[in-house]
């Protein structure tokens, strides 16, 4: 049976996704050499899109950062525009995610929706008020849940200024530490000849929180 151009398209593109993940350092460095300083344009789209909206989670986040930084070591793009820029993406990106969130939520959580019930909301407008300011900074560091957190956040309708308060800090926490990992063992020569297996390790890494949560939830159902 043929396969459907339809399909075929989208297996392409999941294939890109993940060659683009694993080499990112040689696809950005590419695209350095042939358009100059829209580097930096590009980046912050790519971090803006992660954070900012909810259907594009897939975006590389962590390894962005941390190529970005390798790429700043070897003279490609400047360190400190990379770190400021990315970092005024991450929060620009949460601070949107977390409006639609809030614009939505009343919307479209009502007591006659299964998945979207509203005493679903109610207890994430509690989990917000007990844990929010924890929660926001932990999610910078896991993929995924970071493009949804903010969503959720303005969903339960967390005090605006104290989740920007935490989403700056964390912003920072989670741009500058990718960066300068990135910058100062980025362009080491175990790292350099094994980047794809850097690239996993680092996103393996940040799987692990929700590997445990979901363990202890498993453990213990009740909660």
């Amino acid at each position: 049976m043929a396969e459907s151009p339809a399909r075929g398209a989208r297996l392409d593109q999941i294939v890109f996704l993940f060659d683009f993940i694993l080499h990112v350092d040689e696809h950005l460095r590419e695209f350095a050499m042939l358009h100059g300083a829209w580097i930096y344009g590009l980046l912050f789209l790519i971090v803006f899109l992660e954070t900012g909206v909810v259907v594009t989670p897939l975006l590389p986040g962590d390894s962005l950062l941390f190529a970005a930084g390798a790429l700043a070591a070897a003279g490609v793009m400047d360190l400190m525009t990379i770190l400021l820029l990315l970092n005024l993406a991450a929060v620009a990106g949460d601070n949107m995610n977390y409006w639609i969130g809030r614009f939505l939520g009343p919307h479209v959580f009502t007591e006659n929706r299964r998945f979207l019930n509203r005493k679903y909301l109610l207890r994430t407008q509690a989990f917000y008020e007990k844990h929010g300011g924890k929660a926001v900074i932990m999610a910078r560091f896991v993929p995924i849940v970071r493009t949804f957190a903010p969503f959720v956040a303005g969903i339960g309708r967390m005090h605006y200024p104290r989740f920007l308060a935490f989403d700056i800090s964390g912003g920072v926490l989670w741009v500058w530490s990718f960066g300068l990992l990135g910058f100062f063992f980025g362009e080491h020569p175990v790292v350099e000849e094994n980047f794809g297996i850097v690239i996993l390790v680092i996103i393996g890494l940040s799987i692990v929180p929700v590997i445990v949560e979901l363990w202890r939830a498993r453990r213990s159902p009740s909660a």
